[in-house]
């Protein structure tokens, strides 16, 4: 495995984290390019990086708003979960249509599954399955770090209370896949800061019952 870059950038006005990932070989991918695409791709073009996939950990507005952009200067093909496909075309399924600004995306060229593999220079990332904040909420995990899209917090864990959402299932789903990593294992979620495994296990609130 290639040892990763992570770069972040925090996406207005939600404050949504994009990740741009890549290993020593320059290849790398995009996860959750919810807006600022020229900030965005003027590091891609800055690090010179070949960008292979972009990635959406979900299909709600705040994560997929750049995701044409990116991929029309990188040539680089969209994959999200098949649950959440229907999302990326419909404003009011990402609920967009409710927040004052317009997401739109073109279908996704791939349609993920639990177990599916994304592979990019000498790394892959992993998909896990994880509904609960939506239907088709999905987790990818790398050596030694899990981006959790709005599934896991720092201290806490996505909301519930948008349709496709279930609070029982979504901590489930937590406790049953993602508390089964190493506790040293580097989460980076959708929105705030970074955290770890072991400290959520530990620490989280939303998972001690």
């Amino acid at each position: 495995m290639g040892k990763l870059t992570i770069r972040s950038f925090a996406v207005m006005p939600f404050d949504e984290n994009c990740y741009v990932v890549s290993d020593d070989t320059g290849e790398g991918v995009v996860i959750d390019p919810g807006g600022m695409a020229k900030e965005i791709l003027a590091y891609i073009r800055e690090k010179k990086l070949s960008i292979q996939a972009v990635l959406d950990t979900h299909g709600h507005c705040d994560h997929i708003g750049a995701n044409d952009a990116v991929r029309d200067e990188t040539g680089a093909p969209l994959y999200i979960h098949k649950a959440d496909a229907p999302m990326l075309s419909d404003m009011r399924l990402n609920l967009s249509a409710f927040m004052g600004f317009k997401a739109l995306s073109r279908p996704a060229e791939h349609l993920l599954s639990e177990g599916d593999k994304i592979s990019f220079g000498q790394s892959e990332l992993e998909v896990i399955h994880t509904p609960g904040h939506t239907v088709g909420g999905v987790c990818f995990v790398g050596d030694g770090v899990v981006f959790t899209g709005d599934t896991l917090f720092a201290g806490s864990i996505g909301r519930s209370d948008f349709p496709g959402g279930s609070e029982v299932e979504l901590i489930g789903n937590i406790k049953k896949k993602l508390l089964a990593l190493p506790d040293e294992m580097k989460v980076y979620s959708g929105h705030g800061p970074s955290s770890e495994i072991g400290w959520e296990r530990q620490c989280n609130p939303y998972l001690q019952w």
